[in-house]
């Protein structure tokens, strides 16, 4: 999310009135905390219940940013470039770790754009999960007006910027050894 922000804001495409990228990288940390467990079946309607458990608030605006990313399922279409975002990013992010989990070195760092592009445009069966028309979406003008191919690059360095944090995170969050074991980047 912050990639994209800050792509937007240095091509002079971000209204006065968008969310600060504070709230975007907020929102795309905690935009999936309710899809395991107890409220995986309400997804993504139960994320304020799922951080008041651990006695944390969000603002609206955040709550809104977060609904947005699953709009058939919570009737929150995308309408400001953080909301177009979380959108269009939220199932290419999973794209590009499967594409990390089949290099040799299972390292994020590793990965090329040119193999992202080659996945994601000619074999819809890899990650076949990921929503591929979702993802293009971004190249609409009344959302974030930025072509496929360099929104992909946007994600993809903008995942290997924080490859460490992610790892970190992953490393707290799963607890199975097939899945802990991935390396994202040269730094363990």
């Amino acid at each position: 999310m912050g990639g994209i922000y800050d792509y937007l804001k240095s091509n002079g495409q971000l209204a006065s009135n968008e969310l600060p990228r504070e709230d975007w990288l907020l929102a795309g940390l905690i935009h999936d905390i309710d899809f395991g467990g107890e409220f995986k079946t309400e997804h993504p309607k139960k994320t304020l219940e799922a951080l008041a458990k651990y006695e944390l608030t969000i603002s609206k605006e955040i709550h809104q940013l977060v609904l947005s990313h699953a709009p058939e399922l919570t009737n929150v279409k995308p309408s400001t470039k953080a909301q177009w975002a979380i959108f269009c990013s939220d199932s290419l992010t999973g794209l590009i770790m499967a594409v990390a989990f089949v290099y040799p070195s299972r390292k994020l760092a590793d990965v090329k754009l040119s193999s992202v592009i080659k996945r994601f445009k000619k074999e819809p069966r890899f990650a076949a999960g990921t929503r591929r028309d979702e993802v293009a979406m971004c190249s609409l003008p009344e959302g974030l007006n930025i072509p496929l191919e360099k929104f992909i690059e946007i994600c993809l360095e903008s995942m290997k910027a924080i490859a460490i944090q992610i790892g970190a995170l992953r490393s707290i969050l799963l607890t199975t050894k097939s899945t802990s074991d991935l390396i994202l980047s040269d730094e363990t």
